[in-house]
């Protein structure tokens, strides 16, 4: 069974990785068999897992899905069940324990080739049936933002963040955490980006990889903003003006508050490069850190200036 060998570099990232790589194949073999699978493709991969196109016993195309034990995907299998294939991929079966996700086969075509504002409006539009009511199983959003609410305030003043966005991102955090949800709570997807949605059989789109929490549908947009990065660069207007233009889009079409959602996107972007400053030495990454703070801290400002 043959890995990208893009996969295989993340052996790289430390020990626990090369572990897992290396416990990789026979894995799969032994789900192939337990489920009774037949490859029918090359496997492709993102950042933390694995995808093996595969047919069913019943000889239905699907999708073999094996990551790297983490908590943000430690629940991924329930919100993809309590989905039931509504507005995002169908779970056709889960051993959670294993990392292991058995998914309908969907297209390997993405949004990331469409305009990026029409991007916005097909995200936007699946909000409404992704934040439906959750199950308690779930973790709540709320005790997330109050820690990363603590760990901004804990930042020495000479961090290489503007001051003043760094109190606004604890105060908005700290209020947003403590306050009820307009609506109630909801069930999110959390990084619903245009990597994040692929062309489907049954759906022309569908959402994939959800890192599910329970809050508030106005945390949502953030990964909107930051990722597709050099086409702002080139766009009319430059970086700002792009930017706005997203942000205004998917309010828009979402109907979402633009005040709330405004707030969110401040707190998501400084945790970002509070995630960053929090590297360990080495970490390897894909965009220097220089460049993501700047990145997190242009989102921030473009939104409310």
């Amino acid at each position: 069974m043959r890995l990208p060998a893009g996969l295989l570099a993340y052996a790289a990232r430390g020990p626990a990785w090369a572990d897992w790589l290396d416990a990789l194949p026979a894995l799969l073999r032994e789900l192939h068999e337990e489920w009774q699978l037949t490859g029918d493709g090359e496997a492709t991969h993102g950042h933390t897992a694995v995808v093996l196109p595969v047919r069913t016993a019943g000889g239905r195309p699907a999708a073999l899905k094996v990551g790297f034990p983490h908590e943000e995907a430690e629940q991924e299998h329930l919100a993809l069940q309590h989905w039931h294939g509504r507005g995002a991929v169908e779970l056709l079966r889960a051993d959670p324990h294993r990392s292991a996700l058995l998914l309908e086969r969907l297209h390997r075509e993405d949004l990331t080739e469409r305009w990026d504002l029409e991007s916005c409006e097909v995200v936007a539009g699946l909000y409404a049936r992704l934040h439906v009511s959750a199950p308690g199983s779930i973790r709540r959003l709320a005790p997330y933002v109050v820690r990363w609410a603590d760990e901004l305030a804990a930042l020495p003043r000479d961090a290489p963040l503007p001051r003043r966005l760094v109190e606004q991102a604890v105060s908005s955090a700290r209020d947003l955490a403590a306050q009820e949800v307009p609506g109630g709570e909801r069930l999110l997807h959390t990084d619903l980006h245009d990597a994040n949605v692929l062309a489907g059989y049954r759906e022309e789109w569908l959402a994939i990889d959800p890192k599910p929490l329970v809050g508030d549908p106005h945390y949502e947009p953030a990964p909107l903003l930051w990722n597709r990065w050099e086409e702002l660069r080139s766009g009319p207007g430059g970086v700002r003006d792009g930017l706005r233009r997203r942000f205004h889009t998917v309010v828009d079409t979402a109907g979402l508050d633009e005040h709330r959602a405004r707030d969110w996107v401040v707190v998501r972007m400084l945790v970002n490069a509070l995630w960053r400053l929090q590297d360990p030495p080495g970490a390897a990454r894909t965009v220097t850190t220089d460049d993501w703070l700047t990145r997190c801290v242009t989102v921030a400002k473009a939104v409310q200036d």
